[in-house]
């Protein structure tokens, strides 16, 4: 559902979250590990969400990695996965058809528009605040 760059930056969102509730920087190998993903791909997905406002980047030997707790509190699914997907996910073809609209629906236009719906209201509605807290109180991994 989301690209690999999606999937990368929410997931290192969170535990850059869960990091700046400790008072904590963090490296991009740290994340890297922590989220099973490659570094210099996940590097970039950073890059684009530092750009997009959501995090800070600290250089230097004490630098990395960090979000205000505003931001954490403020910055929901819906606004990581249009920095990094855009507005794709809402809007496309539960079938992958490019002719498929209201006019000409694919089998499964009418009930895939139903998730859709539903999965936007679910990431306007989950913040990383949120989304942290579970991982710090051990209802939710990142890693198994």
């Amino acid at each position: 559902m989301f690209s690999k760059a999606c999937e990368y930056g929410i997931r290192s969102l969170i535990f850059i979250a869960m990091k700046s509730n400790e008072g904590k920087r963090v490296n991009i190998s740290a994340i890297s590990k922590q989220i099973d993903g490659p570094e210099a791909f996940t590097a970039k997905v950073l890059q684009q969400l530092v750009r997009g406002g959501v995090i800070k980047s600290i250089k230097g030997p004490h630098g990395g990695f960090e979000i205000t707790s505003e931001s954490m509190e403020t910055t929901t699914l819906a606004d990581i996965v249009a920095i990094i997907d855009g507005p794709k996910i809402y809007s496309g073809c539960g079938l992958g058809l490019n002719d498929c609209n209201e006019e000409k629906p694919c089998p499964l236009h009418f009930q895939f528009a139903e998730v859709r719906n539903g999965l936007k209201t679910m990431l306007e509605n989950t913040t990383l605040q949120t989304l942290a807290f579970d991982l710090e109180a051990g209802t939710s991994f990142l890693k198994h």
